[in-house]
């Protein structure tokens, strides 16, 4: 049995992070803690990080792994991390808003398409930021799954 790629139980409301690295180690765990990844992909998504930010404007972070961390997926799935207070991703970027991806062979591409057209949209970032429940953020993105 395969799990969705995006339920209520990948999404976290209200964190606190105090750094970049913890708002990536949160957002990796959660993949792992669900069963779409293995604990190596963590570390893949710190020095995906290291190369490139994974900062994309509009308060919103995709941390993902680098093009080797493949073997350390088990599942595509996504994560979603709320973090109304906002973490600092350096050069003045404020992220209250992480999105984990981890894509099976080249399923990320699609996610990742899915997921920049509903945080295009300045005003469904905010609805996610501000949102009081799962079931909410999940409505917003209806068509990743």
């Amino acid at each position: 049995m395969s799990l969705p790629i995006l339920s209520t139980e990948n999404i976290v409301l209200n964190a606190e992070v105090e750094n970049k690295e913890s708002a990536i180690r949160l957002t990796g765990s959660v993949l792992v803690e669900r069963g779409y990844v293995d604990p190596a992909y963590i570390e893949k998504m710190l020095e995906r990080e290291e190369l490139t930010s994974t900062y994309m404007g509009n308060f919103v972070a995709i941390p993902h792994g680098t093009e080797d961390a493949k073997e350390s997926v088990k599942e595509s799935g996504i994560t979603i991390i709320q973090v109304p207070g906002g973490v600092d991703f350096g050069n003045g970027n404020l992220v209250k808003l992480l999105i984990g991806i981890a894509g099976k062979g080249d399923e990320h591409l699609d996610i990742l398409s899915k997921i920049a057209i509903v945080c295009s949209e300045e005003e469904n970032v905010i609805s996610i930021v501000n949102a009081a429940s799962k079931e909410e953020i999940l409505d917003l993105f209806e068509g990743v799954n």
